[in-house]
């Protein structure tokens, strides 16, 4: 990373346990004409334990993000219920000789306290970095990177695929290896809060084997907005989760776990009336918006999110990031796996929903880059189970073999425009996935590749390769890699080739779980598929 040392940044954060003139975008209405705006307070107690963040990166900036909570777990954080003014401040150096901006943002109490700052003007495809203070406090240093022009000659790119964190069932050991890899962005699928009540210490059984929760969450399974922005307090004092959020920029997507196991658009799993999940969901979408480093764009309205958009890496990738919750059809079966039935061959049942489907299939037809990235949250492969029993095989109702007429919507569109440079990563499946991505249940060449990341502890430490589910998809050619160990997915982009490390933990329920490499795959430019690296 040149003149960035991340070993040096990371130790910080866990010691501490947690040019051109820039253009910011915050609220137009913030300090000018907040009557009761606090400009100085002061804090017992640190008040950045939530780290810093930063997103959404484009060629002239990207977002900043913290939250101001000296008791994380205490109602409103700890904080006054008052506007906090905040300072930031942009360098182009590490030791912050150089200020590209600076200025000062409101810490809304309505937002948690938290601090989203826009940044426009900044030079493209170079690092900077950020920090903030208040009442006296001033925050650890983050790291960001701006995007090259859309353009640009760029000749190679490196970013980890990550999610899945449940914090009751291991060390997020994964996320402090890639604070130290030298990453581009992280690209976070989803499942970054997990909804559950505690619990409890007592022993159970997880993979068939004997499991104790390593630490436990607080409170019961969370409804209201205050349960929400508890959970993430949790999680986010977490200070290897930190670190990997201030050695890189994020885009950050949600899943099913940010809301509630498996809900589709308007409907939970628990068959609650959509009037009443709606309050749910609502207070989720806004705990998921204060605490992530998203622009104003992706503010809720209505308890709706503007989560799907695009990134373009200069002429090397376009990534469409793509929101596979808020407009998909009710989960087909009841939200059983089972045989493919009519519910999952229903050409009215949709994964994406009309508009969002257009924009992306507008984006991969006019994309002219030289590898175009479906990032998402599920699986796009069409695997088939066989049962332990025998049987009729098997297909999940939540992924994409559930809503097949649009998973072939998608793969014919790709494949009849003669799209031979298309990758997609996933995840939500708590198993490294790599395999090719094939139409009508298997028929003909491959149209795209899948890296599926595995998760960063959800399934706490697996059982590798004894893993009963591996011999219930042996029948799948398509498949070119499965392990059930933790880990993050490693994808080095060059203009020939799409590199896939499969990364792994030998463990996660013990601190510094040695990482390797499980397995590397590689897809060459203008040849859909995967091969051994």
């Amino acid at each position: 990373m040149n003149d960035f040392n991340r070993r040096r940044l990371l130790a910080g954060l866990l010691a501490a346990g947690g040019g051109a003139l820039a253009t910011p975008h915050v609220f137009a209405q913030d300090a000018a004409q907040r009557r009761n705006l606090l400009e100085t307070m002061t804090f017992a107690v640190p008040s950045f334990q939530l780290g810093v963040a930063s997103g959404d990166p484009s060629a002239d900036g990207f977002v900043i993000w913290t939250r101001l909570a000296p008791e994380p777990l205490q109602p409103g954080g700890g904080m006054v219920m008052a506007p906090v003014e905040v300072r930031w401040e942009v360098a182009e150096d590490a030791a912050f000789r150089t200020i590209a901006a600076s200025g000062t943002a409101v810490a809304h109490p309505e937002l948690a306290h938290s601090v989203h700052v826009e940044l426009a003007g900044l030079r493209p495809d170079r690092p900077y970095w950020y920090r903030f203070r208040c009442g006296g406090e001033r925050s650890l240093a983050g790291r960001a990177q701006t995007l090259p022009q859309a353009g640009a000659r760029k000749d190679r790119l490196r970013f980890a695929a990550a999610g899945c964190q449940h914090y009751e069932e291991g060390h997020y050991t994964a996320w402090r290896r890639i604070a130290e890899e030298p990453v581009d962005f992280v690209y976070h699928y989803g499942d970054y809060i997990y909804e559950g009540r505690d619990t409890g210490s007592a022993t159970r059984l997880m993979n068939g084997r004997p499991f104790t929760p390593m630490r436990q969450h607080v409170g019961q399974e969370i409804y209201s907005l205050d349960d929400y922005r508890r959970r993430y307090a949790l999680y986010k004092g977490d200070p290897d989760l930190q670190a990997a959020h201030a050695a890189a920029p994020w885009f950050v997507s949600f899943d099913d776990h940010e809301v509630d196991n498996n809900w589709a658009a308007g409907l939970d799993q628990d068959g609650s009336p959509p009037e009443v999940f709606a309050f749910r969901r609502a207070a989720a979408m806004q705990a998921w918006y204060e605490h992530m480093p998203v622009r104003r764009s992706s503010m809720p309205v209505g308890g709706s999110v503007q989560m799907f958009r695009r990134a373009t890496f200069g002429d090397l990738m376009d990534m469409h990031v793509l929101d596979t919750r808020q407009y998909r059809s009710p989960l087909g079966n009841g939200g059983r796996n089972g045989p493919m039935n009519d519910d999952f061959l229903s050409p009215q049942r949709t994964m994406l929903g009309d508009r969002q489907e257009e924009w992306l299939f507008t984006g991969l037809a006019q994309g002219t880059a030289r590898w175009q990235l479906i990032a998402q949250q599920v699986m796009l492969m069409q695997l088939a189970v066989q049962p332990a029993g025998g049987g009729e095989m098997t297909y999940s109702a939540d992924q994409w073999s559930g809503y097949l007429h649009g998973r072939e919507r998608l793969l014919n569109h790709i494949a009849d425009r003669g799209l031979t440079n298309v990758m997609t990563v996933s995840g939500d499946a708590h198993r490294h996935f790599a395999g090719d991505v094939l139409r009508n249940g298997g028929e003909g060449p491959p149209v795209t590749a899948e890296f599926l990341a595995t998760s960063i502890t959800s399934g706490s430490d697996g059982v590798g390769l004894d893993d009963p589910y591996h011999r219930s998809v042996a029948g799948n050619e398509c498949l070119k890699a499965i392990i059930d160990r933790r880990g993050y997915v490693l994808c080095d982009v060059g203009r020939d080739t799409f590199r896939g490390e499969l990364k792994v933990l030998d463990q996660v329920m013990r601190p510094d779980g040695e990482l390797s490499t499980f397995a590397t795959l590689v897809a060459e430019h203008g040849r859909p598929g995967l091969q051994r690296g």
